[in-house]
């Protein structure tokens, strides 16, 4: 295995280290760009990822001339980040002075920069793009087959990062609207016996009658029950109990 094999083999591994229960994404993407830049052999590497609307934010770049161009992108709509995120395919510029007409703004801000080269990969899991990877050179000319292809799976692994992110914090909401569920319940159940023993009535009448008092005052049944269980509210039997 050679030195360059071994490295690539020793960052997948130092990237998938990271993904516990608790990583910091933001981290996370901090240090693939920065591998990025490594690995490929390019001069900088940025990372934009769509947020809940869609749009496009920067969270990533690993040098600073990186990150004015990729806000000067984003304030302007255009670059290859866009097409990349829009089409869901590689975007690749091998002498940005040619590239005006296309992205005129952004063109402008990358030469000035230094960056004669760009390619986009897109952050993509199906047919799901999350964002792009940015890829500057200081040269001309395009990156070659086997870089593209291990640049592509760096953003597979930003993309892997980022969708078990995501499943984890909707896992966390599930789970915490699933125990408001069970302490609702739980709280109810309380009340309803208090009711039973205090007013000497069934628990099915009980319930009917926490649940007549929550409709004609729209309060939460859960509130209710609350308020039933600190004795901070006497309800009576009434025989008009739905």
């Amino acid at each position: 295995m050679s030195a360059s094999d071994r490295r690539v083999r020793e960052v997948f591994i130092e990237l998938s280290d990271t993904l516990v229960d608790d990583f910091d994404v933001i981290e996370f993407l901090d240090r693939l760009a920065a591998r990025c830049s490594e690995l490929l052999g390019v001069s900088a590497c940025g990372i934009l990822l769509a947020d809940h609307h869609g749009a496009l934010n920067l969270v990533a770049a690993s040098t600073e001339q990186a990150r004015l161009v990729e806000l000067n992108q984003l304030q302007n709509l255009e670059g290859p980040c866009f097409d990349a995120f829009s089409t869901g395919r590689p975007v690749q510029h091998p002498d940005l002075r040619s590239a005006r007409g296309h992205w005129p703004r952004f063109t402008a801000a990358a030469v000035s920069s230094g960056y004669l080269s760009v390619q986009a990969l897109p952050m993509r899991l199906r047919d799901t793009v999350l964002g792009a990877v940015n890829l500057f050179s200081k040269t001309t000319g395009e990156l070659d087959a086997d870089t593209i292809t291990l640049g592509q799976a760096l953003a597979d692994a930003a993309t892997i990062g980022i969708v078990h992110q995501r499943a984890l914090a909707r896992q966390e909401i599930v789970t915490e609207q699933l125990q408001t569920a069970l302490n609702s319940r739980i709280l109810i159940e309380q009340a309803k016996g208090f009711l039973s023993h205090s007013l000497d009535i069934g628990v099915d009448e009980a319930f009917a009658l926490m649940r007549s008092y929550a409709r004609a005052n729209n309060r939460r049944l859960t509130d209710v029950a609350d308020e039933v269980v600190q004795a901070r509210l006497t309800l009576t039997p009434s025989p008009s109990l739905e």
